[in-house]
């Protein structure tokens, strides 16, 4: 096995699968949960306690960690042209610098904003109403601003090398 297959080969591969997984559960949270936990709230008496105790848990497990490891392979892959591609030192590194930059900001509000505040909502720590009212505000905004971010981020990371340097050149 050369270092060439384990970095494009099989890094490339953690990268898009990680990926798939963090986008998919995004859109499966912004697309189908909040719209199903309302829906369960305005039941007479209100349910939606086996989503917010067992399956919300369990998803943002993975969305988090795939966040991570989808940013660390992406990070892998690039190796020493990291800095040409976040920096923008090459032009022909600008996409996927632009990608990377987004996947980043991306990731941040993941771990700053949106699970922070999701363990408040949850009751995984301890928070007052209004404190919880506050946390689904923030929660819900980053997570929105997180799908608007995955469309442009998900052009610029699958900008081939072909591509880019037939319009760059």
């Amino acid at each position: 096995m050369t270092s060439d297959f384990v970095l494009y080969g099989l890094g490339r591969w953690l990268h898009i699968m990680a990926g798939v997984m963090w986008i998919g559960l995004l859109y499966y949270f912004n697309f189908v949960q909040v719209d199903a936990l309302k829906a369960a709230a305005a039941d007479t008496p209100p349910t939606g306690a086996g989503i917010t105790k067992h399956v919300a848990p369990r998803a943002l497990f993975f969305f988090r960690w795939a966040a991570v490891v989808t940013v660390l392979a992406g990070m892998m892959i690039l190796g020493d042209r990291l800095d040409d591609a976040l920096l923008f030192k090459e032009r022909a590194y600008v996409p996927i610098g632009i990608g990377a930059w987004l996947g980043l900001i991306m990731l941040f509000n993941v771990w700053v904003l949106i699970w922070p505040n999701q363990k408040k909502i949850l009751g995984i720590v301890a928070a007052t109403d209004e404190e919880k009212a506050k946390a689904r505000r923030v929660a819900f905004l980053a997570s929105r601003t997180n799908v608007m971010l995955s469309m442009p981020m998900l052009f610029f990371m699958s900008f081939s090398a072909t591509f880019h340097r037939a319009l760059l050149g």
